[in-house]
């Protein structure tokens, strides 16, 4: 019930909240109770009830309930939401006649009670001997059941007649279908409950309280376990939506083999994995969710948490170790290595060690969607269900099958002193045989290391400088040439809020800087690679013109963004999105830095080929047709379009590198030449504020945007004094302690978001470039401080407390990071 997407809980008063008591006048809801109901309303997604027969004013007035909690009387008859129900003149007068009737009946009843509700009117008897009491209440039932338009209902030693043809069960129906509950729990103790109870299907719950017979699936003994039940629901329920099991996103190491990616936490967990490919659907996703979206774990057997993670030196491969024990992660693939045997996709675990570990096996697919079933074999466990092979060889290993965490479950206890054990999950395959799993680790590690010694670092720090370009080289697709954005999707760029995006896609801006970052660097494939990537895909659009700002790790679009209701989220981040939605707008800015990438490949291998040239031409006509349009910008905002300052500087920037790049190759250039200074003077007479003295946001938009500053360190030839000011004002407006936000206007989304690595690393370059290295220093060494324990940066850090925010890892960031350490070893 916790993890159903919208939950309505309702609860019966009397006997339920509420000790039964001779005297109704004196019944009071247990404190424990009414604390749980009371924090269940304030949780997302999350409504309480309380539904008694009792008349909603006497229910209000002696419950004393909080007004979150939502009260409901007279058995469905009235309601304090604003679809109440009146009573007609002939209802009335029925009413009357019954009060008349009842108080003739108890007339010589010492004991009885007659109480008069705005729909019906009950006689209590609980103050009476029993067997005196029963044979009234079925005397005052018979009686009154004979006037027509009178409904009774028996109780615990109450009848109650009612002139409105309502209960409890159409008043739980109007609730679901007003709040949209996707799941209903009712506690009720009544007689007059089992109408609810009835009604009950599908993943709702009914709770009985006290004896007799019910048609509830559970039973409990009495309001004091009700309290118990509540506070139960309600830890389950806000560990689910609030994510009290989050791990710090920046903490979580990266495993690549060059065609998916996979997420490793602090505790030995593989929390996240895509298969077949990073934009696939997750097989693990405990990362958006809990244990019950499926993960992978490998935990010491003593219980302690790990010593480190670290990653082997030059490497992907992650090392997680335990007093006595460490197990050795990597997905089976690497820089020019060629394929594993086995086809398909395999993460590898190693344990290794004299210390005996915990394995815990929870395959999800399709973001928990499809059920599995699990079949231990000789050699391993094969996964039934999926609509693609999925096995775990294990040779020697001793399984145990259980139902846990939302499906089946397979645990097992290893000691690897004996030697090395190999956990080697296949995805494409449920073929068992054994391979050179043992021979692979060593040729992985190589291959990465043998990529690593041919960089040209900056050499302010080259282990972090290292781990960034891996980081990079990492969300590079090996088979197509695209590079991705990040390696998940929908972690928060706020805690909590609505801010959750899709990064698993190349966003040609975005790929380009990465591929321009590793050029930089010296390695000049995964430019190429990304350029023929590119060009395939302008081959198949409509137009050059028309290019999307992003599509899938194959080059096509994308299908519709949409969100999976049954994950929680990153600590209650929801939705949970796959898809973007960004791959419909207008972008004009990605022409630039394609264009600039292309030069700093030709400047370091000193040639342009014909396919490159091509691009640049598509580029710079796309430009000179459509530069003067309004856009969505960088930052993607999901409003009307504008005319971005950062857009039309990198269309000056596509125009000014293209005019290089045709230099190099003899073309005339007189046009393109026109074209940027007719650019250059539309940015210079509107996208600058004299009283702000800065460049701003838009045409239309006078406020600090920080991605202006990338279009500074780029080149684009502002005035040195216009620099300065356009600095001096997003620092006064977006930089908070070590951290630059990319803007803090009002775009239509609720609720706030990080800082961002990538507005940081501009800002410090443009510290560079006007000749404030220490606080360019400062920057770099906020970055530094905000990566995760493998030295790894989501897209966003909270600048007060740290934490980091968005997608993880982000190139971006990472790119970011190399920037500043390559402006800051550049000479003056």
């Amino acid at each position: 019930m916790a993890r159903t997407p919208t939950l309505l809980v309702c609860c019966d008063y009397d006997g339920t909240l509420s000790p039964l008591v001779d005297d109704p006048g004196n019944a009071v809801p247990l404190d424990d109770a009414v604390k749980a109901l009371r924090a269940l309303a304030h949780l997302p997604n999350t409504t309480a009830a309380v539904v008694s027969g009792r008349a909603l004013r006497d229910l209000a007035a002696l419950s004393r309930l909080p007004g979150e909690i939502h009260l409901v009387g007279s058995h469905g008859s009235e309601f304090d939401l604003d679809f109440a129900r009146g009573l007609d003149t002939q209802q009335q007068q029925l009413l009357i006649d019954l009060e008349q009737v009842c108080r003739e009946l108890v007339v010589d009843a010492p004991g009885a009670l007659v109480e008069v509700k705005p729909a019906s009117v009950a006689v209590h008897v609980r103050q009476m001997p029993e067997p005196q009491g029963d044979a009234l209440l079925e005397h005052t039932a018979e009686v009154c059941g004979r006037m027509p338009g009178v409904l009774v209902r028996h109780g615990k030693r109450v009848v109650e007649m009612s002139v409105v043809h309502s209960d409890k069960s159409d008043a739980v129906h109007v609730l679901r279908h007003r709040l949209g509950a996707t799941a209903v729990l009712f506690i009720g103790d009544d007689l007059t409950d089992e109408s609810v109870f009835a009604q009950m299907s599908g993943p709702d719950l009914g709770i009985k309280v006290g004896e007799g017979e019910t048609l509830a699936t559970l039973r409990v003994d009495d309001p004091v376990a009700v309290a118990q039940v509540l506070a139960e629901l309600l830890h389950e329920r806000e560990r689910w939506l609030l994510g009290g099991h989050a791990h710090p996103i920046e903490d979580y190491t990266l495993l690549s083999d060059g065609r998916t990616v996979a997420l490793l936490s602090a505790a030995g967990s593989i929390d996240w994995m895509c298969a077949p490919e990073a934009d696939s659907p997750a097989l693990f996703a405990a990362l958006l969710g809990d244990v019950t979206s499926g993960f992978f774990s490998v935990t010491a057997g003593h219980g302690e948490p790990p010593l480190s993670t670290t990653y082997l030196p030059g490497t992907m491969l992650a090392r997680t170790r335990w007093a006595g024990v460490s197990v050795t992660d990597f997905l089976d693939g690497a820089p020019d290595l060629p394929g594993h045997s086995a086809g398909g996709v395999r993460l590898i675990r190693v344990i290794s060690g004299r210390q005996s570990v915990n394995v815990v096996f929870a395959p999800r697919p399709q973001f928990s969607a499809v059920p599995v079933s699990l079949h231990a074999q000789e050699g391993g466990l094969v996964v039934r269900g999926a609509s693609d092979g999925i096995c775990l060889r294990a040779p020697g290993v001793d399984w145990t099958i259980i139902d846990e965490f939302g499906g089946q479950v397979a645990t097992a206890v290893i000691d690897p002193s004996a030697g090395d054990v190999y956990l080697e999950l296949r995805y494409g395959s449920d073929d068992l045989t054994p391979n050179d799993v043992e021979q692979r680790s060593a040729l992985v590690e190589q291959a990465w290391q043998e990529w690593t010694q041919g960089l040209s670092l900056p050499g302010l720090d080259p282990e972090w400088e290292m781990r960034s370009a891996l980081a990079l080289k990492a969300l590079c697709v090996t088979g197509t040439g695209g590079i991705l954005a990040a390696a998940t999707t929908s972690l928060p760029e706020g805690i909590g809020g609505i801010r959750n995006w899709d990064y698993r896609y190349v966003w040609v801006r975005d790929a380009a800087l990465t591929a321009r970052a590793l050029v930089a660097l010296g390695s000049t494939h995964e430019a190429e690679s990304f350029l023929r990537w590119l060009h395939t895909v302008v081959e198949s659009a409509a137009s050059p013109e028309r290019l999307h700002p992003l599509y899938t790790v194959h080059g096509t679009e994308l299908g519709p963004e949409a969100v999976l209701d049954h994950l929680p989220g990153y600590a209650g981040s929801r939705p949970v999105r796959v898809g973007n939605a960004a791959q419909g707008q207008v972008q004009l800015d990605v022409f630039g830095p394609v264009v600039a990438l292309i030069d700093e490949l030709a400047q370091h291998r000193g040639f342009v080929t014909d396919e490159e040239w091509q691009l640049v031409v598509d580029c710079v006509t796309a430009v000179a047709h459509r530069w003067q349009e309004p856009d969505h910008g960088i930052w993607e905002i999901r409003d009307y379009p504008r005319e971005h300052v950062h857009s039309r500087m990198m269309c000056w920037l596509a125009v000014s590198r293209g005019v290089r790049l045709a230099g190099m190759r003899g073309e005339g250039t007189v046009e393109w030449q026109r074209l940027a200074a007719e650019i250059f003077d539309d940015i210079e007479s509107r996208g600058f504020d004299d009283d702000l003295d800065s460049y701003v946001c838009a045409y239309d938009r006078h406020e600090a945007d920080a991605a202006v500053l990338h279009g500074i360190i780029e080149g684009y030839p502002a005035p040195i004094e216009r620099i300065a000011g356009t600095i001096a004002y997003i620092e006064s407006q977006l930089r908070k302690a070590g951290g630059v936000y990319r803007y803090r206007y009002d775009d239509g989304l609720p609720g706030g978001e990080g800082a961002m690595h990538i507005c940081g690393a501009w800002l410090a370059a443009a510290y560079v470039r006007v000749g404030q290295r220490d606080h360019a220093g400062q920057m770099l060494a906020a970055m530094k401080q905000a990566s995760g324990i493998t030295h790894l940066l989501p897209e966003q850090v909270d600048p007060m407390s740290g934490q980091g925010l968005g997608n993880h890892p982000q190139a971006y960031s990472h790119l970011g990071a190399l920037l500043v350490a390559q402006a800051l070893t550049h000479d003056d």
